[in-house]
């Protein structure tokens, strides 16, 4: 062996390291904005569900939220993980950046 082994054991950790910083790095990343942001919810916040149910929050506990969607003011609750995005920090967010 001319030192083969050695260098592709190097080209195999180089490979690995790219892979987490392109692909591992930002998905936790964004995994933590994610939490972050569930963890901020409070009430009156505008919020759409990962089924695509809008509505405005009207009650939240440790694990669940219960909202109001349209104008018939049905209550339909949902657990923290099933909320998708808040509309009013997005928005927020859209005008800062701005």
């Amino acid at each position: 062996m001319n030192g083969n082994g050695g260098s592709t054991i190097i080209l195999l950790i180089v490979m690995l390291l790219v892979m987490w910083l392109l692909m591992i790095r930002p998905e936790k990343k964004k995994q933590k904005k994610v939490e972050e942001m569930r963890k901020a919810l409070g009430v009156g916040d505008e919020i759409v569900t990962i089924g695509g149910i809008m509505g405005k929050i009207v009650h939240v506990t440790d694990e669940d939220i219960t909202i109001e969607t349209g104008e018939d003011r049905v209550r339909v609750q949902f657990k923290k993980w099933a909320v998708s995005n808040n509309v009013k920090a997005d928005a927020a967010e859209a005008k800062e950046k701005k």
